[in-house]
């Protein structure tokens, strides 16, 4: 299965009439001279889950890369399913193929698509979390939610091992040092880290909030604290 064969089949399933609704939602920026197709989330779902049975771990790397190349929105959401698994081995050239996509980001769904992928990556190695440390500091805003974002799986557990400690407190700390980035989408991821992390954790997520938590916007302070009672709000 070739890339050109892949968006063949993809294409021969689009709705011009949902493809502009499409654009018109995801507003890629600008020149990003971005094509869409306007399919549903379940044929996109049904044709990558097809190739990824199909194909070797290679095969769905290449054909994963391809489709992103194609700069087609539906293209790269079937490229970032692909990659979306716990389970790839060898998936060394996965990950450098999730990192090239990463400074691309430009739009919030695929970023969600592609930080979930890489998610099961970082988990499945946590020496990679060393790669996502410079995306903190990126231009690129989406980078810089990836990488916080990335580390989301392990505010959800209990009983957390060493490593896994250390990566929960290296979300952390990634989570203050973006408190003052105003920006409204690390706004809000920050809070949905602290809002998770309460469910397993609340005198952590709590010891945050009166700490590094205070400098957040408000409407982040309100989503990351709701399951914290008695903090007070402050003012932007």
């Amino acid at each position: 299965m070739t890339p050109y064969q892949a968006l063949e089949i993809l294409e021969s399933m689009a709705d011009p009439a949902r493809a502009a609704e499409a654009e018109a939602y995801h507003k890629a920026p600008e020149g990003a001279a971005r094509r869409y197709l306007g399919l549903t989330p379940a044929q996109i779902d049904e044709q990558a889950a097809d190739w990824r049975s199909a194909l070797s771990v290679e095969g769905r790397v290449s054909l994963a890369e391809g489709l992103w190349n194609t700069n087609v929105h539906d293209a790269r959401v079937a490229a970032a399913k692909l990659l979306t698994q716990a389970r790839i081995r060898p998936d060394s050239r996965a990950w450098t193929v999730i990192c090239m996509w990463v400074e691309e980001l430009d739009v919030w769904a695929l970023a969600d698509l592609v930080t979930t992928a890489g998610q099961k990556r970082v988990v499945a190695d946590l020496d990679r979390i060393a790669d996502l440390e410079p995306w903190v500091e990126s231009e690129n805003h989406w980078a810089r939610r990836a990488a916080l974002q990335m580390l989301l799986p392990f505010a959800k557990l209990n009983n957390l091992k060493d490593p896994e400690y250390d990566a929960r407190e290296t979300g952390l700390i990634w989570a203050e040092h973006l408190v003052t980035d105003r920006n409204w989408f690390i706004q809000k991821a920050i809070a949905d880290w602290i809002d998770t992390l309460a469910k397993h954790d609340p005198a952590r997520a709590a010891e945050f909030m009166d700490g590094p938590g205070l400098g957040l916007k408000t409407f982040a302070r309100k989503e990351a604290a709701r399951r914290l009672p008695d903090l007070p709000m402050t003012d932007d």
